[in-house]
């Protein structure tokens, strides 16, 4: 129990430091780096295509990406544990089948 609080704090400590070490920034995505290196190479560059649909705010979409880390790491932790319970109950099915060997 000890460990995983101290765990727990340090990610918590990891994860405010930027925040307050670095007020007054944005931390903006991949996509709009990406963006503004691709207009400064060929100014003349046309999308293949546009979203379907534009959040109506940056919040918004900070929102969904969210949500879709959420849904992500849930389905991990679903995996992982599903994994974790068939080995052991494989685990403790090979001495139940050893006991019924005869030689």
């Amino acid at each position: 129990m000890k460990k995983s609080l101290l765990l727990l704090f340090l990610v918590v400590i990891l994860a405010t430091i930027p925040l307050i070490t670095q007020q007054g920034t944005q931390f903006g995505g991949a996509d709009g780096e990406a963006e503004e290196a691709i207009t400064k190479i060929h100014p003349e560059y046309k999308p293949w295509f546009n979203s379907i649909w534009e959040p109506p705010g940056a919040e918004t979409e900070s929102l969904l990406f969210a949500l879709q880390a959420a849904i992500g790491a849930g389905f991990i932790g679903y995996f992982i544990g599903v994994m974790r319970q068939r080995n052991k109950q494989a685990k403790q099915a090979i001495p139940e089948e050893s006991k019924h060997v005869t030689h």
